[in-house]
């Protein structure tokens, strides 16, 4: 944190042109610093990902008919 706090500026250059940076607090906690193209990329793809209730009304399975009949269970002798 402290080298990174020195050298912001190198850790910005180096998040543009070498990717995510990582910085950590004495070896811990780590944080990413990212290009904001690199950013916007991910959040962009995340919301192209499909719900899961919509990925199961796409899916064959979603025309079986899963109703099930009651069921009141049954008489059992304990004596």
């Amino acid at each position: 944190m402290q080298d990174a706090k020195a050298q912001l500026s190198e850790v910005v250059r180096r998040a543009r042109s070498e990717g995510p940076q990582r910085v950590t607090t004495r070896g811990a906690d780590p944080v990413v610093v990212l290009a904001e193209e690199e950013y916007e990329r991910l959040v962009r793809q995340d919301h192209r990902r499909p719900k899961l209730s919509e990925i199961l009304r796409g899916s064959p399975l979603a025309e079986l008919d899963l109703v099930r009949e009651l069921d009141y269970g049954r008489d059992v002798d304990l004596a």
